[in-house]
């Protein structure tokens, strides 16, 4: 079999199995196993990606060694993750003793026992998600097969990456809705008001807490669950909340 009859075969068994739903983490997991058996030469993988509110993290390796050599480059913010998250499609490193760019980084990597790496961006039209990144602790050289195998296989990752996001964030929207809901339900049953006076009061009140709607909602469910649990009477609730404000007209 050729060369490229082994990239074909990689990238559609890759592509089989990322596409199968499943949550984001089972998918990003399955991303790194994938692509370790995948590209020639490395022997640890893992994914970093760029969350809105923790910044950088590592979601998935196949090995310690990887989430503590991307913990060294967050910190130190050089390295070949960093560059790939930052700008640089693709950041090759072969022969490790002999790289310039990251004077820090580069000590530690060759302390742990890496010969080698590759980081490639996975991006959508979205932007940017995340990065792959390879390590070797057996090859000082990255060949252009890897190279090329990876790039294919980056494409198929961000993509899976992307449908999954999709689906949590679509899930996530989904129990927020149903929470809303509820919190309306209970107000209008709480207080006797319409479900327009019942919505209007909870963006009061998460405007007057500087909290998002669904958190108030949340809040205010649980709080009601909790009562019915201890009381075993939604009459019992009647009279408490932790939502600050008390409806009215205005």
């Amino acid at each position: 079999m050729t060369a490229a009859s082994d990239f074909a075969q990689s990238i559609a068994e890759a592509a089989r199995t990322l596409n199968k739903p499943r949550s984001l983490d089972d998918t990003l997991q399955t991303i790194v196993e994938v692509a370790c058996n995948s590209v020639p030469g490395f022997d640890q993988v893992g994914i970093a990606t760029i969350e809105k509110k923790a910044g950088i993290s590592t979601r998935a390796f196949t090995g310690d060694l990887v989430a503590g050599l991307d913990a060294i480059q967050y910190a130190l913010h050089e390295g070949p993750c960093v560059s790939a998250l930052q700008g640089d499609d693709e950041m090759c490193v072969s022969s490790l003793p002999h790289e310039q760019r990251w004077p820090r980084y580069v000590p530690r990597a060759l302390e742990a026992g890496i010969r080698s790496q590759l980081a490639v961006k996975l991006y959508l039209d979205v932007g940017t998600l995340g990065s792959i990144n390879f390590y070797s602790t057996v090859h000082e050289h990255v060949s252009d097969d890897a190279r090329a195998l990876a790039q294919l296989f980056a494409t198929h990752a961000a993509i899976a990456l992307g449908h999954a996001q999709e689906r949590e964030t679509l899930t996530q929207g989904l129990q927020s809705g149903r929470s809303i809901g509820q919190a309306i339900g209970i107000l209008m049953e709480r207080y006797e008001m319409g479900e327009d006076r019942a919505f209007a009061f909870l963006v009061r009140a998460s405007s007057h807490r500087n909290i998002k709607l669904r958190l108030v909602a949340r809040e205010l469910v649980d709080e009601a669950e909790a009562k019915r649990c201890t009381n075993g009477s939604p009459l019992a609730m009647a009279h408490s909340t932790t939502v600050p404000l008390a409806p009215s007209d205005s």
